[in-house]
């Protein structure tokens, strides 16, 4: 079979991740794009996002603990892999993972050693590196030969980065004019920034708007007369998995509209379950009224897109909320309030932790809703957790940071003794930081590895989190939420790091 090789993909993935220069990742990626053939240009553009096609296919960390030897040649193409994680992910009843396990083995036996490290990343979602929808569209129109207006406006109303690059490969601005906001196709949704302070948020977009941020399940519902349809962030259908969202909006007046907002599990006393019991209750796939009488979701929603025949996308953020204010009632939107000095927001953002809701959204009045970008007109801020955890172990980096040890695993101190390990994070490390680290763990290390690197329990990180929630992944239960580094503290020693038990109650605390 023809077509190009998997190994070109993962060469130009390690070339990207290895820049700091977007237009040098924007070249890189673009003559790229240029090699791929039709039926490619889909799954290819997918992989260098870090993505498959076909978003999930049934295979996880546990499926690819054991692997065959790497290959000597490179041999895969871009299409025999789709092909072949298509039929994985079509594998179902008896004997299924036992064929899943051989075709595994079968994929990754002919693979080389970096398209195994390629091919197992991208299976599990940690295939990190430089190429974001962002940088993937400037490369697709520059690839193209077209405007990069045309790409990100064109992705705005599709959704799908890798539909918006095929059209525009294959016919160019004509492929990019036919895409526009259809009433029961997703957008992207716009993203917020997320700020240091609320002082910091006010200061850029004040007056401006301030919503409660929901810990729920982004949703975007679609409703054509009585034809309705509920999207996730990802793009997902999950209609029929939320019969009470289907009904709340069945029972709106108009014909017509797209709105943006959250699907959330309350408990009796308006306070909202912790994001897992949402997440929990939104994926599970049992009969769906059963699960709405055990356990119900609450849409509330914070920005119209399309109402009853006029697109609302390019309107300021203040006249869009009006028109969602006159097609919902209050119990259907996000509280809201519109604030011109810090005191005023203090007290809304004090007012939504109170009530056990994330943070605050800071929203400009005057900005378009840009879908599938994260800018400066929304700005997200949530209260700082710290806790001091110590590193006990770390895995090599690739890409920018091959030859460094990069992503850390992290553990809370055991009073009874040991350590729990809480997660693993890459974030918040700077080049100077990631230099020092591989020096200072590699004379601390107990254990050498290709992949990880295995430490005595010393070092003594400020780690940043969101949250804690619930987790099968580790021994002690719970894991960090957006864990991200602040500093080593030279000042500790493994003795004064937190301990399991302070996870526990941070934990304890946001269920009450």
């Amino acid at each position: 079979m023809g077509g190009m090789l998997i190994a070109e993909l993962v060469t130009t993935w390690s070339r990207v991740g290895g820049t700091s220069s977007r237009l040098a990742k924007v070249e890189l990626l673009a003559d790229c794009l240029r090699r791929l053939t039709g039926a490619e240009v889909v799954p290819g553009v997918a992989y260098l996002t870090g993505e498959l096609r076909q978003r999930q296919i049934g295979v996880g960390w546990a499926a690819l603990r054991e692997l065959p030897p790497p290959a000597e040649q490179a041999s895969i193409t871009v299409a025999e892999l789709d092909a072949a994680y298509a039929r994985i992910g079509a594998l179902a009843g008896k004997g299924s993972q036992a064929a899943r396990r051989d075709a595994l083995e079968a994929l990754f036996g002919r693979a080389t050693a970096d398209e195994q490290r390629f091919l197992r990343q991208l299976l599990v979602g940690e295939l990190r590196q430089g190429a974001q929808a962002g940088v993937m569209a400037d490369a697709v129109a520059k690839a193209a030969g077209v405007p990069v207006a045309a790409v990100r406006r064109a992705l705005l109303l599709g959704g799908d980065l890798r539909l918006v690059a095929a059209a525009a490969l294959t016919d160019g601005a004509a492929g990019l004019a036919r895409f526009a906001l259809q009433v029961g196709r997703p957008l992207a949704p716009m993203l917020a920034q997320p700020a240091d302070s609320m002082e910091a948020a006010v200061a850029r977009l004040t007056p401006a708007g301030v919503e409660w941020k929901l810990d729920g399940v982004r949703i975007q519902v679609h409703r054509d007369g009585s034809d309705i349809a509920i999207f996730t962030r990802s793009l997902d259908d999950v209609t029929a998995r939320m019969p009470e969202v289907v009904e709340a909006v069945a029972a709106l007046p108009g014909r017509s509209l797209v709105i943006d907002g959250e699907a959330i599990a309350m408990r009796p006393d308006g306070r909202p379950y912790p994001f897992q019991v949402t997440a929990s209750r939104a994926g599970a796939r049992g009969e769906p009224e059963r699960l709405r009488a055990e356990l119900p979701l609450t849409p509330m929603f914070f920005d119209v897109l399309h109402l009853d025949g006029v697109d609302l996308l390019d309107r300021p953020g203040q006249e869009r909320v009006a028109a969602l204010e006159s097609a919902l009632p209050a119990d259907l939107r996000v509280r809201r309030a519109v604030v011109g000095d810090l005191a005023t927001a203090e007290e809304f953002f004090a007012g939504a932790i109170e009530r056990g809701h994330e943070g605050v959204v800071v929203k400009s009045l005057d900005a378009p809703y840009d879908a599938g970008r994260r800018g400066g007109a929304w700005l997200k801020v949530k209260p700082r957790h710290t806790l001091d955890l110590v590193v006990l172990a770390a895995e090599w980096g690739h890409g920018r940071r091959r030859g460094r040890l990069s992503n850390l695993h992290l553990g809370a101190r055991d009073p009874a003794g040991g350590f729990v390990m809480l997660g693993k994070t890459f974030k918040g490390l700077t080049d100077q930081m990631l230099a020092w680290q591989t020096v200072r763990l590699l004379e601390i290390a107990t254990d050498k590895g290709d992949w990880l690197v295995q430490v005595r329990p010393e070092l003594v990180c400020e780690i940043a989190f969101d949250g804690v929630q619930a987790s099968r992944r580790y021994p002690g239960g719970l894991a960090l939420r957006f864990a991200r580094v602040k500093g080593y503290r030279a000042d500790k020693t493994a003795a004064d790091a937190d301990t399991i038990d302070t996870v526990r109650a941070i934990y304890d605390a946001a269920r009450e």
